[in-house]
């Protein structure tokens, strides 16, 4: 009689489960409150449906289902592009590298921010509380590693100094620039006009309009700190990671865009 060998149980198989359970809650919270949570509910009810219907021996309905979920991995690649393409940007993005030493992070590409550059806020906090005393709706990108000029559409170089006189005229009602959205790197305005990928989510505020739903999608396809001014209210949002937070102060401004673009992590969110 052969002896099956005892199941070894050890610190790698925990580290095994742990980054299972990682991978897997990442995937979740990613996809929470999108369709793509709805989609991989229903992949999963069918492949239980296969798996019962193999065991049953039912050979045409297996076969026909065989055949379905043989390409579900394509299917699912294809279904799933946005979700895979945030969770890759989740891999490398500042939470996974903001602990390495700067010179580790200089020899990998990325770019460390330092706290010297405050003072290039204050033009950009000036223009939006302007749009928001004019009631100018205004969305505003700011970069990090990911150039957001690659996922928005129908932009216009400007490339010229920050400047709070430019942003509100970029705007203005009148401007034929002001539907769309601004990028903002360093101290110069790199393009406006832009055409943000709308985010899907269906927990997102009803109040939300295009601009908000635009400024979260923005931030789920690229590591992008956005700011949103609401043409209705003159409420601030900050955005980031796909976190859409509202009525940010506007005195909080700096400290908030400093937080997120120097890895010093996010703040507690202003209590209503």
């Amino acid at each position: 009689m052969i002896e099956q060998a005892a199941l070894q149980f050890g610190l790698w198989q925990v580290l095994d489960i742990l980054a299972v359970a990682l991978i897997l809650y990442q995937l979740y919270r990613l996809s929470r409150g999108t369709a793509a949570i709805h989609i991989f509910v229903g992949v999963m009810a069918i492949y239980l449906v296969y798996q019962i219907v193999d065991a049953l021996q039912m050979r045409m309905l297996a076969e026909i289902m065989g055949q379905f979920i043989g390409v579900g991995v394509i299917a699912l690649l294809i279904v799933f592009q946005q979700e895979l393409r945030r969770f890759l940007l989740l891999i490398g993005n500042r939470q996974v590298m903001s602990s390495a030493p700067s010179w580790l992070q200089k020899w990998l590409g990325r770019s460390v921010q330092t706290s010297g550059d405050v003072a290039r806020w204050d033009a950009l906090k000036s223009g939006l509380e302007e749009c928001r005393r004019r009631q100018l709706g205004a969305l505003v990108v700011v970069p990090r590693e990911a150039d957001p000029s690659t996922v928005a559409t129908g932009w216009t170089a400007i490339d010229a100094a920050l400047s709070a006189a430019l942003i509100v005229a970029l705007f203005e009602k009148a401007s034929p620039l002001h539907d769309g959205a601004a990028c903002i790197d360093q101290k110069k305005i790199l393009w406006a006009g832009g055409i943000l990928p709308v985010s899907g989510r269906m927990d997102l505020p009803s109040q939300c309009g295009t601009r908000h739903r635009a400024a979260v999608g923005i931030s789920e396809q690229t590591d992008a700190v956005v700011l949103v001014v609401s043409e209705e209210t003159g409420a601030l949002s900050f955005v980031h990671e796909g976190q859409l937070e509202t009525g940010l102060s506007f005195d909080r401004l700096t400290e908030r865009l400093e937080n997120a673009l120097t890895d010093q992590g996010q703040k507690t969110k202003k209590e209503e």
